[in-house]
């Protein structure tokens, strides 16, 4: 392993930064829509995500939409992975692409939550988010591209079942983050108390804040009684169905 000094390098902290909040800037909901001659700020819901494009255009376009998404939360940190892999902290154990792969990920949710190209006003980040952590943890063992498939076809069990969408969706990165976090610990349980390591935790918990709050106003609404059903039957049936539900 090649030692990696941050005081030496920051610059590719910042290029990373840059870079993934720009492409997590563009929303490939806003380009679908317009090429059915839409927009999506006006229809449905007006968020520019899998759920509203579902209800809009029907099952298969919302759930090309949703690969999108998570090909674009997930793309970026499996490049810093593979850029990063053979390095480690300089001093410590603890290796680059690690801490690289989630804070390149962080950093598209914030552009596609808060898109400078919308008014900072984007989608809510789930899609991109289980993305990431999907091709974050198979990186380094692929083995885990079947497992983690296996966590979201639960995610979307618990959706048909409950028809609770944001809910099931929240659940999810939940329960991806614990599994990376348990991973991490198990890895560094020696040295929990450094600096980097302690920054993988955190990440783990800005990206989990991130799309809570962003479904905020959907998690008021649930313990309120007044969310809407997210029944996957009548999404498929697109708009049509959606007005008899």
């Amino acid at each position: 392993m090649k030692e990696f000094s941050l005081s030496g390098g920051w610059y590719w902290f910042v290029l990373m930064a840059i870079v993934c909040y720009f492409i997590g800037c563009f929303n490939f909901a806003v380009v679908i829509a317009k090429f059915k001659h839409k927009n999506v700020h006006k229809i449905g819901s007006g968020n520019p995500g899998t759920m509203n494009m579902s209800r809009e255009f029907g099952l298969k376009i919302g759930l090309l939409n949703f690969l999108l998404d998570v090909c674009k939360g997930g793309v970026p940190a499996m490049i810093s992975y593979f850029i990063f892999r053979n390095y480690v902290f300089a001093g410590t154990e603890v290796v680059v692409s690690d801490f690289t792969r989630y804070f390149c990920g962080m950093f598209v949710i914030i552009g596609h939550i808060f898109p400078v190209t919308m008014k900072f006003k984007g989608g809510k980040g789930i899609a991109s988010t289980l993305g990431l952590f999907w091709f974050a943890l198979s990186c380094e063992n692929p083995w885990y591209i079947l497992i983690a498939f296996g966590g979201l076809l639960c995610v979307l069990g618990y959706i048909i079942w409950t028809e609770w969408g944001s809910m099931g969706s929240l659940l999810g990165v939940t329960g991806f983050s614990l599994w990376q976090g348990a991973e991490f610990y198990f890895r560094y349980e020696l040295t929990l108390a450094n600096g980097y390591v302690i920054a993988l935790f955190c990440l783990l918990l800005a990206l989990n804040l991130l799309t809570w709050v962003a479904h905020r106003k959907n998690i008021v609404r649930l313990f309120a009684g007044e969310e809407h059903r997210t029944s996957v039957k009548k999404l498929s049936k697109g708009k049509r169905g959606m007005r008899n539900m």
